[in-house]
């Protein structure tokens, strides 16, 4: 059985540059890249605040699910790759901020670093649509 692909670009220089799109629709399946805090123009959005990156993320996050044709029920796991773990209770209460009603499974991991030294937090992000 042959399945539809839809792949979704927000046209931000990284995507053409590495050769990724935001997200990627295989049937019911939609997976989000690795989304970081970035601004409209493409600078990091509030340098230092874990809270308002994470924020931040979901919301692009939520957008990419809109134009999928999905939202935020349709989450199953977050994947959040942290810069400094000890911060964990400001991304853990913007994570609850929006995905509290519907919970998803999720992983806090902390690496070493981010592609921008500003960046605390990129968030991955697999849905189904149901």
């Amino acid at each position: 059985m042959e399945q539809s692909v839809a792949r979704h670009f927000t046209n931000t220089p990284w995507e053409t540059k590495v050769g990724y799109c935001r997200s990627l629709r295989v049937g019911n399946q939609i997976f989000i890249s690795g989304t970081a805090p970035v601004d409209d123009s493409g600078n990091t959005f509030a340098p230092g605040d874990g809270y308002a990156q994470t924020k931040r993320c979901f919301q692009i996050i939520q957008q990419t699910l809109q134009a999928m044709g999905a939202d935020l029920s349709n989450i199953v796991r977050t994947r959040m790759y942290v810069t400094d773990i000890s911060r964990w209770e400001d991304y853990g209460q913007a994570h609850q901020e929006f995905m509290g009603a519907y919970p998803p499974v999720t992983a806090m991991v902390e690496v070493n670093k981010l592609i921008n030294p500003d960046m605390l937090i990129e968030i991955e992000v697999d849905a189904l649509m149901f």
